[in-house]
């Protein structure tokens, strides 16, 4: 059995000394309620239903004095937060029979909302996120004491484990007091929060549940799999422990629940290496020294990750370049054409690729940090040299040719960067090269990096067409036109000729010169 299958099955008994430590569950629970979540709360008259219902409802709302009577006579009231969130509470006690919930159209009123349900066996069989509570005097304990019993089913358990878990961290490392707030995360499934406490000291709180498989795409395998994404915080652990370890600004670890994936971590601020215009030169040079440092290290293939844990940085492979290239065939060309690509031009784009690929495996090998770019590089003034680089979010690392990320920092979906202004980085990396290796071979260099610049162009076309189509996130296109100029810019290079050929012919707006 898996950890959420467990935590669907698992009780959690919380003792109760009194009505504060009741409100203060409720506050707890309200953090994890999602939209169309039940909570059934059971016990005996007295038991503190009303008392929990009331914490939840006043922290969802955002109203620590509102008002909230026992709906015993109304059966139903309903509540709205500022931000538009639905609570109903209801108490069916006095239910005379199920058709009296028709008649107050109670699933309308809850299919939305987060419903309280005191006396929920008077409730017909329902599906869905649920989590019973069940509520009982404990005098053994204290005069107002009780106990709390909770289950969770239907997904809800998942979440409560993973808020438990949450909660004893918080507390383990001192961060139990802190303010929670949202930070804008990327378009993965991991969430930020930043923590303030009382004193003014902050963390970023990383919060990053272990992912299942998703359903096999080629050979049985998951698209995770196949292009070597990470699936839990080990991957992250392990690189930053790596980074560090070189003198490098990765976040210091300053909690962690592995198990739950959770971290808490080092907040290096948020001062960027970009303003308005586009890339502050002065720190973009030190960010490509940090490239050139890196790759000019030999560096190990196994990281640890705690005791008797390790990390096995996984190969970018052919498999995986390839793979991530051809999305833009399933997702880009059809969101441009409207309509979908015949089989042989698709077969036709792979032959092209594999061509151009062909090789780059059997040159040398370094940590790939694939995200290189200017929303995960914070600069760090108070710092001194490579150190003022500060990085994030390199748990996807892999072992892949040092080219990918200079690609990925010097052709930035989201920064205009003139070809001027590219070949001068391009020119200072291959000097601090050769401050570590008088035979690096800048023409071979110059290759790989039209091959996977024009690679991560292509593969990024699909994925913010992919945002678009199939998660509804259309605030990604509008990079679509400079992500397109620096694919032009990469098929000029001879080595892409038979991939130039292919887009000349079946996406001619990616060749303007063809």
């Amino acid at each position: 059995m898996d950890q959420e299958g467990m935590a669907e099955r698992t009780p959690w008994e919380i003792v109760l000394p009194d009505e504060s430590a009741t409100e203060d569950l409720g506050r707890f629970l309200a953090e994890i309620l999602r939209p169309g979540d039940l909570v059934a709360l059971s016990g005996g008259l007295g038991g503190g239903k009303t008392t929990l219902a009331r914490a939840v409802i006043r922290e969802i709302v955002g109203d620590p004095d509102l008002e909230v009577p026992s709906p015993t006579f109304t059966l139903v009231q309903p509540y709205e937060s500022r931000n538009g969130q639905a609570v109903v509470h209801a108490d069916l006690y006095r239910l005379r029979g199920p058709d009296e919930l028709v008649e107050l159209g109670f699933d309308e009123m809850t299919e939305r909302a987060i419903a309280l349900v005191e006396w929920p066996d008077r409730l017909p069989p329902r599906h869905g996120p649920t989590l019973a509570i069940d509520l009982s005097l404990k005098p053994e304990f204290g005069d107002d004491a009780r106990l709390a019993r909770l289950i969770g089913g239907g997904g809800l358990g998942g979440r409560l484990m993973r808020a438990r878990a949450l909660r004893v961290l918080l507390d383990r490392t001192g961060w139990g007091e802190a303010e929670r707030s949202h930070m804008q995360g990327d378009a993965s499934s991991r969430t930020y929060e930043r923590l303030t406490n009382p004193d003014g000291t902050r963390a970023v709180l990383m919060i990053s549940p272990p992912k299942p498989d998703g359903p096999p795409v080629r050979d049985g395998k998951p698209y995770s799999a196949i292009v070597h994404l990470a699936e839990s915080v080990h991957a992250f652990v392990a690189m930053d422990r790596g980074l560090r370890a070189l003198g490098l600004s990765a976040p210091k670890i300053l909690g962690e629940d592995l198990d739950a994936g959770l971290l808490i971590l080092e907040d290096l601020g948020s001062e960027p290496v970009v303003d308005q215009n586009g890339p502050r030169p002065e720190r973009y040079a030190e960010a490509v020294k940090v490239l050139a440092r890196l790759h000019g290290t030999t560096l190990p293939t196994v990281l640890p990750v705690a005791e008797g844990r390790d990390h096995v940085l996984p190969p970018y492979d052919r498999e995986a370049l390839l793979f991530e290239a051809e999305l833009l065939p399933e997702w880009y060309a059809p969101f441009v054409a409207n309509a979908p690509l015949p089989p042989e031009a698709r077969a036709a784009f792979v032959s092209a690729w594999s061509e151009a690929l062909e090789g780059l495996e059997t040159e040398a090998r370094t940590w790939t940090l694939r995200d290189y770019h200017s929303p995960n590089l914070i600069w760090l003034p108070e710092r001194d040299g490579l150190e003022r680089i500060g990085l994030i979010d390199f748990q996807d690392a892999v072992l892949g040719h040092p080219a990918y990320d200079v690609a990925s920092l010097l052709q930035d979906a989201r920064v205009d960067a003139s070809a001027e202004f590219e070949l001068r980085l391009l020119g200072l990396y291959a000097r601090e090269r050769r401050l570590r290796d008088a035979e690096f071979d800048m023409q071979g260099f110059a290759r790989a990096y039209a091959v996977l610049g024009a690679q991560r162009a292509t593969k990024i076309l699909g994925i913010f067409a992919r945002l678009d189509r199939r998660d509804g996130k259309p605030g990604y296109l509008a990079h679509l036109p400079r992500i397109e100029g620096y694919l032009a810019r990469n098929l000029a290079h001879p080595a892409l000729s038979g991939v130039r050929a292919w887009y000349a012919q079946h996406l001619p707006r990616l060749c303007p010169d063809a």
